[in-house]
């Protein structure tokens, strides 16, 4: 899957004049926590983020008076704290190498870019629905999790064995983790018209352990 079937296409932006209250009021309003900052072509030209706005307003012990406030935060704009080095993808990026950026560089978005417009943004959110997606989160099933030693063609047995049963898998997931023998794959997939017992007996002799085991 890549950046383009995930993001939010045409997503809603901002110009740099906009006061920090307003862009405020515009994320509340619209449940978002970032707005993409761009010029009358739709070029990026930085992002300013919740966190940043509200760390730009007084705070509520402060001896200014409600007015003397909004008089003041309406003269400041997002342009004066916008983040303007962005850390950008395109549509054709992989979503996990997207997913790697938010991680590594703890962000919540990131812009979508083509040929240096904004297009889209894709979001810790809209990752985490593919998460769900990927696991059949939404699907009822027989989930199993197993330990299986990475070698080559373990998933073709798991998988053919399920076909045997006369499985359907509507959801799968391989993470990598360290066993006594080594390097080897946490495998979870979830399947369904098969029962649990049934599908227990077919995969554990093709697996080191099975982990878990529940029809949700």
């Amino acid at each position: 899957m890549l950046v383009g079937d995930l993001m939010t296409p045409n997503p809603i932006k901002i110009t740099s004049d906009m006061s920090v209250p307003n862009a405020l009021l515009l994320m509340h309003e619209k449940k978002i926590r970032s707005l993409p900052i761009v010029d009358s072509h739709d070029k990026l030209l930085g992002i300013v983020t919740e966190k940043d706005l509200l760390y730009v307003s007084p705070s509520p012990a402060t001896s200014l008076s409600i007015w003397e406030i909004k008089e003041l935060l309406s003269k400041v704009s997002v342009e004066s704290i916008m983040i303007r080095k962005v850390i950008t993808v395109t549509e054709d990026t992989p979503t996990e190498e997207a997913a790697r950026l938010m991680a590594d560089d703890k962000i919540g978005s990131l812009p979508v870019l083509r040929d240096k417009v904004l297009v889209g943004i894709v979001t810790k959110t809209d990752l985490f629905n593919m998460f769900l997606s990927v696991l059949g989160g939404r699907r009822p099933g027989v989930r199993i999790t197993a330990l299986t030693s990475g070698a080559k063609g373990t998933v073709a047995k798991i998988t053919n064995a399920i076909f045997d049963l006369g499985g359907n898998i509507v959801g799968l997931a391989f993470n990598e983790v360290t066993n006594m023998a080594g390097i080897g794959w946490q495998i979870t997939f979830k399947v369904q018209d098969v029962p649990l017992a049934d599908l227990l007996e077919a995969i554990r002799p093709l697996v080191i352990q099975i982990q878990d085991a529940r029809e949700i």
